[in-house]
């Protein structure tokens, strides 16, 4: 095992994938030149030069469509957002083109291409640089949406997501980029799409959190030991496609959920997962399925206020203790 930073996880998954195959490229915003806004992609310029690791200017929906284009010809591009928040503008290109043109076209065009940059929360950016996107993207069939919590996960499943000939949509977390932690260092290590990571074992309540919200499930299930009480906590890590039979098993074992879900409370992540829950398991359920999402506003920009907008391990503690019945 070796210890990485997340962005250095990132990094060696896109250099492993583009030293194997001469078809992949980056390209954004400040990729090149500047080491990548988030030094995510320092060095890759001086390894692979200005035809694999592009710099774009500031046109979202430009380089998201000749990345289409590209992948369309047979390439495999990887797309890179400053940040989630600005693709809105490249929306269009990656849900109506993306997302369908493989469908339209009766299979004859694949789209090996994958979006990846930070998503959601980022401190005092205010409301237009604090979107979670995954629940609007994974809306659409033809996407997939990782979205990942760790150094290792992150590097086994970009390579997976570079790999795979659907476009992927990869959401990191511009909070995290500087986690250290320990990385698998065998031979082209890929961790499979679709599969979820059970983090923690427990009988007592299921917790549900991705990306920065897994976290704060760790964080609530460690508070909830203190009580006397194990809780299960499960990193989705793919939300489409999600791993519905890990999180069945589960909460047909602790007959209790609680989801903490970074998405604003309506049609988010966590909606459809207590959705889906409550119809695979109900008659299992001991309690009703909680949420603990942010609050339903635009961002706000005062410290004290981003705090309280998004979901706490206090937050998610409290309702493990209200699903139990313990207060």
């Amino acid at each position: 095992m070796a210890t990485l930073q997340l962005r250095e996880a990132i990094r060696a998954a896109m250099v492993e994938e583009m030293e194997r195959d001469a078809d992949i490229f980056l390209m954004g915003e400040e990729v090149a030149e500047y080491n990548g806004a988030y030094k995510v992609s320092e060095g890759m310029l001086a390894r692979f030069g200005p035809e694999r690791v592009i710099d774009t200017p500031i046109s979202e929906s430009g380089f998201a469509g000749l990345g289409i284009g590209a992948a369309m010809s047979g390439l495999r591009p990887i797309i890179e957002f400053m940040t989630w928040n600005f693709a809105f503008v490249a929306m269009d290109q990656i849900v109506n083109n993306a997302a369908k043109i493989c469908y339209m076209s009766g299979g004859q065009f694949s789209f090996p291409i994958v979006f990846r940059g930070p998503n959601g929360a980022a401190g005092q950016l205010a409301a237009t640089h604090n979107t979670s996107v995954e629940s609007v993207y994974s809306t659409f069939p033809g996407l997939k949406v990782i979205s990942i919590s760790n150094p290792d996960d992150a590097k086994g499943l970009l390579k997976s997501a570079i790999r795979d000939d659907d476009p992927v949509l990869f959401l990191e977390s511009e909070f995290m980029y500087g986690m250290r932690g320990e990385v698998s260092d065998e031979d082209d290590y890929v961790i499979p799409i679709g599969k979820a990571r059970i983090a923690r074992r427990g009988d007592a309540v299921t917790i549900i959190g991705h990306n920065k919200s897994y976290w704060r499930a760790m964080e609530a299930a460690e508070m909830l030991a203190a009580d006397g009480y194990e809780a299960e906590v499960i990193d989705p890590r793919t939300i489409r496609p999600f791993d519905w039979e890990a999180v069945v098993h589960s909460v047909k074992k602790t007959n209790r959920c609680v989801i903490v879900d970074e998405s604003n409370p309506f049609a988010s992540v966590s909606s459809e997962i207590a959705f889906q829950l409550q119809s695979r398991c109900f008659d299992y359920l001991d309690a009703p399925i909680r949420r603990i999402t942010a609050k339903d506003t635009p961002a706000p920009y005062a410290k004290n206020l981003v705090e309280f907008y998004l979901p706490s391990a206090e937050d998610a503690y409290r309702a493990c203790r209200d699903v139990l019945y313990l207060d």
